[in-house]
Order: C-alpha cells, then structure tokens, then sequence
C-alpha cells in the first residue's frame, strides 16, 4: 500500500455580481454536449482526430465542456429552508486535454475532469477551483505540468470572466 501526500492550490475569487449572471456567464463559456451521444461518438470514433473532432464540437470558447452539476444549494434548502444560499459544483473538462496529461501522469485521471465550485455568500458569490498543477506537481511529469498549467489557465480565465474580473 502506498499513500502520496498531495498539496493543493486553491484558486478563488469573490465576485459582487449576482449568483444569476455568475452562472450565466460561466455556462456561456462551457459546451452542455448531450453526454448520451457524446459518450456514443467517442466510443464510435476510429481515430484520435476523430475524437479531436467530437470534442472541439461539444466544448465553449473555453475549450471546456460540462460533464455533470450538483445543485448543493437544493440539498441546503431542504435543510436550512427556502434562505439557503445557492451552490452548484459544475464538473468540466475536455478529454483531448485529460488525455495529454494522462499518458505521461496516469494518476491524473483521478484529477480530471475538473471541479468548479460557484457559492453565493455573505460577501459576495465565490468562484473556486483547486489547480491542476498542484496535483500534478509531486509525480515530476514536465510534460504533464505543461498541460495542467494550460488547463490552468483556461479555467482561472473562465472564472475570472464569469466574477466579472480582470485576469
């Protein structure tokens, strides 16, 4: 049995605009593919490009898709009452991306697709993601490092459009 410890970066921002335009602006910049016949294609698919070519049309300008939401704040509600705050987890990704990273770093698997946490607060709606890169920091993978970073950076550019930030 072996246990690897994993420090991880937690990237959040807080923003002033509402929890509705939040997520609009977020989901504007994800694909919401049927995952059904997305899931169909891939498994249909003869080639790499092929799969290029199904995902690049199943993500957002972001180059990310969604693969699944948690309405976190529909659970709260039913314990807190109608009050509780609203809270999606989002899972996205694009599996072009999780394959670069995974066939250097096999255990990126694990860590792909990504978790993206939108949590409206007291002081405003915060938007949060824990980094790729320090995931994959400790496996010493340059070349999936590259790749995480580049994921990096897709998603801290989504999040920071969607708070209405500058990045």
């Amino acid at each position: 049995m072996a246990t690897k410890e994993i420090k991880v970066q937690r990237f959040s921002l807080t923003s002033s605009k509402g929890f509705d335009d939040v997520v609009a602006t977020f989901e504007a910049g994800i694909g919401h593919p049927d995952m059904g016949s997305f899931s169909k294609n891939i498994a249909a698919s003869k080639t790499f490009a092929e799969v290029e070519r199904i995902v690049q049309e199943a993500t957002g300008p972001s180059e990310l898709m969604e693969f699944t939401r948690m309405d976190l704040g529909k659970v709260l509600q039913k314990r807190n009452g109608a009050q509780a705050r609203r809270s999606l987890r989002f899972v996205v990704g694009n599996p072009v991306t999780m394959s670069a990273m995974v066939q250097y770093v096999p255990d990126g698997g694990s860590y792909a697709p990504v978790t993206i946490l939108i949590d409206e607060r007291a002081d405003g709606v915060h938007l949060s993601y824990d980094r790729m890169v320090s995931f994959l920091a400790t496996y010493g993978s340059s070349e999936a490092l590259k790749v995480a970073h580049d994921l990096d950076t897709k998603v801290e550019t989504l999040l920071a459009a969607a708070a209405g930030a500058a990045r």
